[in-house]
């Protein structure tokens, strides 16, 4: 099991996704005194009997005014078992790119419901983006469970009606992830209340209906994928960030090349291959400030000496010869649209991938992804904010890409305004629509 678990929150507006993060923070005493003290004179000033948690991570001014989250924020927190960077992203539609860039390179992604809408819109959106991204695990938290049945009269009536509104969603909720490529293996439904802190480090008796682990004991012990890279296995793959040529007297002939290592590992001897170029060569040496290295593993930095001169660059991929991708100037590609202005056939832009940029074009859009029927609209005009759609895209110079499903890290780009430098999409090489429009009419 990984020491380490990067995950993430989604969900919509209102459903307690800044509350349930300042809980996790909360009861894993990862916060200071004196921000709790803060809190809770800010929850009194608001006239509150308990502290709002949710102001523990609202940190944004905008935020606070309007009581939703805008930014993906950063937390980390650890429990004796395993430490978390956790990403917690907006809820509200506008912001839907903001849970993009969160998401991707999450290894579990916990997304909110309000047990009292169930299964909305929103819900559907998020979970659809996810399974684009190739989120391999899921936990579904159904919060504010205690506001069920508050009209019941007796405790047993009220505890059945929570009962029956959890396994109502669950049950929606697991048709939809199925149709999406989860396994039941993936997805975990727990009800949860992030005010009051039930099924979130320990498991609650106000629940008795549920008897599965606290949302903390999941992510504790639930097995992801060490180097969070996808579900198949590949070779080297390592972009070149930097040539480093000291030409010192102490190092006269030195040439190394700089970058992490994306996929894949790398030892002294290994036969690899430079992309685009396909000129041949072995690993002699793997440096670093600390020393010299037998083996690399995957989100490394480190700087590989050849044995051979090599006309490398910034951009090229040092690659495994077994299994090296074969550079691709034409390809489709799955986007998700993050610019204001519509995309449209022909636009001229500029594509990252790894750390190539490049002039780019973009040709056919292929389909329109409807995240709320799981199914393709043929041809569209245009991709606009948040639409996620097939496209043809032709590249200036080749990049050395994996397909999205078989690596996220190396099947991933950007598209970015040749004029401004903003970032206008998220790229998936491949078509990974075709994965989830199985489910339509779902």
């Amino acid at each position: 099991m990984s020491d380490l678990l990067r995950l993430a929150t989604a969900g919509s507006v209102d459903d307690g996704k800044s509350t349930l993060v300042g809980r996790l923070l909360y009861d894993t005493k990862s916060v200071l005194a004196d921000q709790i003290d803060a809190v809770t004179r800010a929850s009194v000033d608001k006239g509150l009997a308990t502290p709002d948690l949710s102001l523990l991570v609202d940190g944004l001014r905008a935020e606070r005014e309007q009581g939703i989250t805008i930014d993906v924020a950063y937390r980390y927190f650890a429990t004796p078992a395993r430490s978390f960077v956790l990403a917690d992203t907006p809820g509200h539609v506008q912001y839907t790119r903001n849970t993009v860039s969160g998401a991707s390179t999450a290894q579990l992604v916990i997304l909110l419901v309000d047990a009292r809408k169930g299964v909305i819109e929103q819900t559907r959106r998020h979970a659809a983006v996810l399974a684009l991204l190739g989120v391999p695990k899921l936990v579904l938290a159904v919060n504010k469970i205690d506001l069920v049945g508050q009209d019941e009269p007796t405790d047993e009536a009220r505890t059945a009606a929570q009962a029956a509104v959890f396994t109502a969603i669950s049950a929606e909720f697991n048709t939809l992830t199925t149709a999406l490529g989860w396994t039941a293996e993936d997805v975990l439904e727990i009800p949860v209340s992030a005010l009051h802190g039930d099924n979130v480090a320990s498991r609650s008796t106000n629940t008795p209906y549920y008897d599965g682990p606290s949302l903390i004991e999941h992510l504790e012990s639930v097995p992801v994928d060490a180097d969070n890279t996808g579900a198949h296995s590949i070779g080297l793959r390592f972009p070149v960030q930097y040539v480093i040529r000291p030409r010192t007297a102490e190092y006269p002939d030195y040439r190394g090349y700089a970058g992490q290592i994306a996929a894949g590992s790398v030892s002294p001897g290994d036969e690899v291959v430079v992309l685009p170029s396909g000129i041949r060569t072995t690993v002699a040496r793997i440096d670093t400030p600390d020393g010299e290295l037998a083996v690399a593993q995957p989100g490394r930095s480190v700087t590989l000496i050849l044995t051979d001169e090599v006309d490398i660059s910034r951009g090229d991929v040092i690659a495994s010869v077994a299994d090296a991708p074969e550079p691709i100037d034409t390809f489709d590609a799955t986007v998700c649209w993050l610019g204001d202005k519509p995309l449209r056939a022909g636009a001229r832009l500029l594509l990252k991938h790894g750390t190539r940029t490049t002039q780019a074009i973009v040709g056919t859009l292929v389909e329109r992804f409807d995240e709320q029927r799981l199914a393709a609209e043929p041809s569209p005009e245009s991709l606009a904010l948040n639409d996620i759609g097939l496209i043809s895209i032709r590249v200036a110079e080749p990049i050395a890409a994996d397909d999205y499903r078989v690596n996220r890290h190396t099947g991933s780009f950007l598209l970015i305004d040749p004029a401004g430098g903003n970032t206008l999409g998220a790229g998936l090489v491949g078509d990974v629509l075709s994965a989830v429009e199985v489910g339509a009419g779902v």
